[in-house]
């Protein structure tokens, strides 16, 4: 067993796909592994990454790379990683972003110390010529995490997070194959409502490039099946809880936070959709 497998889909990111793998084969920790789900990328990913495995040889870090024959998004891969991941611990790292030299260390170092099934950290939001510190809140349980964001005060992006794997595989959490938006949100979720003990290290960690702050509003228009997917999954799952009317009001909450960027939009068609 691996201490991390970290998870990478690859599609389409020939053009900054270096950054990410350097950042990763510059990590700290020792003894982990690398899996890059090569999604039918139609440049040159895929031989980038195989070239890239092949002068990175090294007894400390694993380096697996497995390509889709065909396009299947972004929920089919994460699944692919996890199928195939060994790791005591998962994280997501997405291809056109990339981490400090400690992160992985400094999260599962903080897991081990405090016998923490989570480990959460904060990120800088990276433009063009500048970043902003993003800051999550303090939570020590899954469900306190859980609350926050249903409130809205707390992100749900998977490279936010370093999990133990168990909790993926004793519950059998997987992605919607297909339903690409929200795909992160229904997951953390269900995986924060099993998780007992979480810590969370202010600092951050993970550097997300933000390539176009306007398409929020955009995106949440073209995949508002895929979110409504998922939402409805994560109810479905609370359903099946004994707790389950203590949740009720907060999956509203969700919702409303959800089709937030729908009603402050100076478009018509984006407040009719909300």
């Amino acid at each position: 067993m691996k201490k991390v497998s970290v998870i990478v889909p690859v599609y389409n990111v020939g053009e900054c796909v270096n950054r990410a793998t350097n950042s990763l084969l510059g990590q700290t920790l020792r003894d982990f592994e690398i899996i890059f789900i090569d999604d039918c990328s139609a440049d040159d990913s895929y031989n980038m990454l195989t070239e890239i495995a092949k002068n990175n040889s090294r007894d400390d870090i694993a380096i697996k790379i497995i390509q889709h024959n065909v396009n299947q998004g972004v929920a089919a891969a994460r699944n692919t990683g996890l199928d195939n991941a060994i790791g005591e611990f998962v994280y997501y790292v997405d291809a056109d972003d990339y981490c400090d030299a400690d992160s992985l260390e400094v999260m599962y170092n903080e897991a081990i110390t405090k016998h923490c099934n989570i480990v959460g950290c904060e990120w800088l939001l990276t433009f063009e010529n500048n970043a902003r510190h993003m800051i999550q809140p303090e939570v020590k349980s899954g469900k306190e995490a859980f609350v926050k964001m249903c409130n809205g005060v707390m992100r749900w992006n998977l490279w936010l997070f370093m999990v133990r794997r168990s909790i993926y595989e004793d519950h059998k959490f997987r992605f919607i194959p297909q339903a690409n938006m929200g795909e992160d949100m229904m997951v953390m979720m269900k995986i924060l409502l099993n998780a007992g003990r979480v810590s969370m290290i202010h600092r951050p960690l993970y550097h997300y490039i933000q390539t176009n702050s306007g398409a929020m509003t955009k995106n949440f228009s073209a995949y508002k099946d895929q979110v409504t997917a998922n939402v409805a999954e994560v109810e479905r799952y609370i359903a099946q809880r004994d707790n389950s009317d203590e949740f009720v009001g907060l999956i509203n909450q969700l919702k409303l936070n959800l089709k937030l960027p729908l009603i402050i939009s100076d478009k018509t068609s984006d407040f009719e959709m909300w």
